[in-house]
């Protein structure tokens, strides 16, 4: 079994279990908008979480880095605003070590923008919101 995150609907404030992987789309089970996608996932559990068609943006961070810390709140925001068209994936580098291994998180926070499983942008650091969002925006193009 997948374990799942509760979320507030940004819509009509129901709560809704989002699954880590999922076939589709979260949706809200009263008012049907897409939910935000942001799901922490582990070594066990990232393979599942990042097989998607859709865009997925992977958080490599640790609860000690000050810079992880800042920009927690602006991938929540952007996983709001990109509801339906962007999953975050956070993955504590600490307590997951074989996934870290694999992305070779040195310096973070590191972010890897994925299509289909496979890394197509890499971020090193902290970022402004803009910078992120403009990234989101063009890979959803």
């Amino acid at each position: 079994m997948t374990a799942s995150a509760v979320t507030a609907c940004p819509s009509c404030g129901t709560k809704n279990r989002v699954p880590v992987s999922s076939n589709g789309t979260p949706r809200c089970a009263s008012c049907h908008v897409d939910l935000p996608w942001l799901v922490d996932a582990n070594d066990d559990s990232f393979d599942t979480a990042v097989d998607t068609n859709q865009l997925v943006l992977v958080d490599l961070w640790a609860a000690w880095c000050g810079p992880c810390r800042q920009i927690a709140p602006i991938l929540q925001r952007l996983s709001t605003e990109f509801a339906g068209r962007l999953k975050i994936v956070k993955v504590d580098v600490d307590a997951n070590p074989l996934t870290a291994q694999k992305f070779e998180a040195r310096s973070i926070p590191l972010l890897k923008f994925m299509k289909h499983s496979q890394v197509v942008d890499t971020v090193v650091g902290a970022q402004s919101e803009h910078v992120f969002r403009t990234l989101v925006t063009s890979h959803l193009r």
